[in-house]
């Protein structure tokens, strides 16, 4: 279908933060695209808001209220889709936090735990779950979101920065360990993106990237050929904001 529309019927996609920001985007593209979603999140009021947007536009969604860094959640969300559709086709683990403006050394203790545990612990706890569903169906993918902040100094946010490090060398190494039972690890990494992080306040709304820039690029890579494997992505704003 053009633009990839029903591309993805049939098949069920699990997109972590999915209640705002980057996160719901990749939701409605995907919902968009055929997919049943299910979206994690934290807090209720906001996933059911972004659930009943993806609805209206007639495209299915599925809430789950969940805390990623907790196995426990984890397990038991898992053990929920495998009653509830038996099958994980397509995981996309954009859930993560920032901490930003102190250098290292001033960094709260907590601060730091807080970052870690959800932008690397939690992605493990989701692979952990999701990927033995992949595994019996010789079929999946999976996408984690990084940043451009993965690949560049970040100074008076280093926390994030060693996240989205360790998040890029978890995702190389899952995809050796993946590919072979056809399934696609795949890291997305975006610059400067308008998602209401305040950690931007000080750039030009205007030039930097929309939520939606990053889920196109998700909606890109459903769309390869079954021979290909796109296995990292960078989306820089076409201006410096």
């Amino acid at each position: 279908m053009a633009n990839g529309q029903a591309a993805l019927r049939g098949q069920v996609a699990v997109v972590t933060g999915g209640n705002k920001g980057i996160g719901m985007a990749i939701a409605e593209k995907l919902a968009t695209m055929g997919a049943t979603v299910y979206i994690v999140g934290r807090s209720e009021r906001t996933l059911e808001q972004a659930a009943e947007k993806i609805r209206t536009e007639g495209n299915k969604c599925v809430t789950y209220q969940a805390d990623i860094t907790r196995w426990g959640q984890v397990e038991e969300f898992a053990q929920f889709l495998g009653k509830e559709s038996a099958r994980c086709d397509i995981l996309v683990n954009s859930a993560g936090i920032g901490c930003f403006g102190d250098p290292l050394h001033e960094m709260e203790v907590k601060d730091w735990d807080d970052v870690l545990n959800t932008n690397l612990r939690g992605v493990f706890y989701m692979i952990k779950a999701f990927a033995p569903m992949m595994i019996s169906a010789k079929f999946g993918h999976i996408v984690n979101i990084s940043s451009i902040a993965s690949k560049n100094a970040l100074p008076n946010g280093a926390a994030y920065a060693a996240s989205k490090w360790g998040l890029n060398g978890l995702t190389y190494s899952l995809a050796e360990e993946l590919r072979n039972h056809n399934i696609r690890v795949s890291l997305v990494c975006p610059g400067s993106t308008d998602s209401g992080w305040s950690h931007y306040h000080a750039k030009d709304p205007e030039k930097m990237l929309r939520p939606g820039d990053i889920a196109h690029a998700v909606g890109m890579l459903m769309m390869q050929t079954p021979q290909s494997f796109i296995s990292e992505v960078v989306i820089r704003p076409t201006r410096k904001p």
